[in-house]
């Protein structure tokens, strides 16, 4: 039997999910498919949340519904730290044939395969099934492949690869769907309908168990708390720091904090910085982090405070402060002794 696996971090499982696994389980003829909640995905950083053990019940109530070819493996949760796929792939081969499993990611994570741990020992001990995403095209020739899996290509053939290793990858178009759980997390934090897109006994378990409840009750006056981040990027020697009270505007949030560094290397640690400050001072972590990838543009969303950080020639380029001239300049100011 052809057994499939499915990592992420669910949180929560929605809709986009059930599309991928339906469509896969159907085209490329698995039989089961392990759904794996990860512990904490090495490329990303973390976020406010549920636990693990939250995600992992999610998942169970999502599968119940979606039918018994699908199953809840738990082991990276259980395993703890940092959710390395070939960790899991390794174990699941312990009962499982290489001919036989299936490693699914979308495109967006083909494109970063050679990121990943011991990348090349994936393409022995599985096969690869990749997805389409918006926004992302799959190659149409073996020139526009990744440089490290374009030299394990035995045979391309319009989306299916044979590799050296005797695996293959092949590329699946879904239904895409527009949607994403950081969204989702978005409208829920905000008390909006999402029946649409999250499966019902998902939706029912969130309002239980209060996950994805807005920060303001442990952040409480997010006025101080926007002076409190912006004085911590005046010790950190980020430049131009200005924060903006925009109540009386319509905005995303009620306020927004803007600050460039010297380079996109500054730009992450100004963010990451902030990150561990509030950590430790509120214990939350923010909603959703961006652009820490590349570190031109990094946005922290703290529900009602938003961060932005630039690398400083990008924040030029994008003038967001033209978009608050409306808005009440909080008028942050370096309370360190100037030398």
């Amino acid at each position: 039997m052809k057994v499939g696996i499915f990592g992420g971090s669910f949180n929560p499982p929605h809709m986009g999910h059930l599309n991928s696994l339906q469509t896969v389980l159907k085209k490329a003829g698995l039989g089961k498919i392990h759904v794996v909640p990860a512990a904490q995905n090495p490329l990303k950083k973390q976020i406010e949340g549920p636990t693990g053990e939250q995600r992992i019940e999610m998942a169970k109530i999502a599968v119940e519904a979606w039918g018994p070819q699908f199953f809840v493996d738990d082991q990276e949760i259980k395993r703890g730290g940092l959710s390395y796929t070939i960790d899991t792939v390794k174990n699941l081969r312990k009962t499982i044939s290489a001919e036989d499993l299936y490693l699914i990611i979308g495109m967006d994570k083909f494109e970063e395969l050679e990121q990943w741990k011991d990348m090349q020992d994936l393409f022995t001990e599985t096969n690869l099934i990749v997805t389409s995403r918006p926004g992302f095209e799959f190659p149409e020739s073996e020139k526009e492949l990744p440089k490290k899996i374009k030299a394990l290509t035995e045979e391309f053939d319009f989306n299916f690869i044979e590799l050296k290793t005797g695996r293959n990858i092949q590329f699946i178009h879904l239904q895409d769907v527009e949607l994403s759980s950081t969204e989702i997390r978005k409208w829920l934090r905000a008390g909006k309908n999402v029946e649409k897109h999250v499966p019902l006994g998902v939706e029912n378990y969130i309002r239980a168990q209060k996950i994805y409840q807005n920060l303001g009750k442990r952040i409480g006056d997010f006025e101080k708390f926007t002076h409190f981040c912006g004085a911590n990027l005046f010790s950190k020697k980020g430049i131009q720091v200005r924060g903006f009270d925009l109540r009386k505007m319509s905005a995303p949030s009620e306020f927004a904090l803007i600050a460039s560094g010297t380079s996109t290397r500054h730009t992450v640690s100004l963010a990451e910085n902030i990150i561990d400050a509030v950590k430790e001072e509120y214990n939350v972590y923010p909603q959703s982090i961006e652009g820490v990838e590349e570190g031109r543009w990094v946005v922290l969303d703290y529900g009602s405070l938003i961060v932005h950080v630039f690398y400083d020639f990008v924040r030029q380029e994008y003038s967001l402060e033209n978009l608050w001239r409306e808005a009440k300049d909080m008028g942050l100011k370096d309370s360190a002794p100037q030398a």
